[in-house]
């Protein structure tokens, strides 16, 4: 029981350090200007939705989010289609240079991303996609891609090659075994990645602004439109910027848990 209780103490705790930024930013960005700046009031009297309407509507945050979404949902998918066969490869076959090749997904992420946005500025102006949606995914992709290999062939690794190997006994293709047989068992891990795709591309805001004027993405216009703006507008957009990341963490969170090895009820 005082171990019981010690664990729930515990975790109040711990929610409370994790929760109190988040609720004191939308307090914050829903607070009357007129209130926001009397120090005698700790918590407003009335609560507005002006500052974000303002953001959101007026000065184009919600196209912003749109592109957002696109950007990442491109990230991901292009992530997986080529990080799930090469995680697969890794896993499963035995060939020379492998750790090396784990070693070198790794190293790619040593590099700064201050040293590759001016570089792929030019390459882009000169492909042709530079301000569009598809090169910043591209770029978001080039920072997501080695997690995605690493945790999904940790994941894959994982699963019994035999489960597959029965299946190629009963005739299936390795594919085929690979999609009916291995899939389903590693998908919760891959949700779990691809929440890590999702945030790592959500929040990316260097990149972004430097690739695009016209076609920015939610940070790369908050970073243009609002850093000049009273506090308040600051704190309005750390709301837009949080809000749809967890909403999309509360409805995936099951998988992210079960690459913890934790059950949900």
């Amino acid at each position: 029981m005082i171990k019981k209780t010690l664990t729930l103490i515990v975790a109040v705790v711990i929610a409370i350090w994790f929760l109190s930024p988040v609720v004191l930013i939308v307090i914050s960005s829903l607070t009357p200007s007129a209130e926001y700046y009397d120090p005698s009031r700790i918590l407003p009297r009335s609560l507005t939705l002006d500052h974000l309407r303002s953001l959101f509507v007026t000065l184009g945050g919600w196209r912003a989010t749109l592109n957002s979404i696109q950007v990442a949902g491109m990230s991901i998918g292009i992530s997986f289609l080529f990080g799930l066969p090469a995680a697969y490869a890794l896993t499963r076959f035995v060939f020379r240079g492998k750790n090396s090749i784990r070693l070198g997904i790794l190293l790619t992420r040593s590099f700064p991303v201050l040293i590759i946005g001016i570089p792929l500025l030019i390459l882009y102006m000169r492909i042709g996609i530079s301000d569009t949606l598809l090169g910043v995914a591209l770029a978001h992709t080039s920072m997501v891609l080695p997690f995605v290999v690493l945790i999904s062939s940790s994941i894959i690794g994982g699963i019994s090659v035999e489960y597959e190997e029965a299946g190629m006994i009963f005739g299936l293709s390795r594919f085929a075994s690979f999609m009916r047989i291995t899939m389903p068992l590693v998908l919760p891990g891959l949700a779990a990645s691809a929440i890590f795709a999702f945030i790592m591309s959500w929040n990316e805001v260097f990149v972004a602004a430097i690739l695009t004027v016209g076609s920015r993405t939610l940070p790369a216009h908050i970073l243009n439109a609002a850093m000049t703006a009273p506090d308040y507008f600051k704190f309005a957009a750390g709301t837009i910027m949080a809000v749809p990341a967890m909403i999309f963490i509360f409805f995936t969170r099951k998988y992210l848990m079960s690459l913890w090895g934790i059950s949900l009820k």
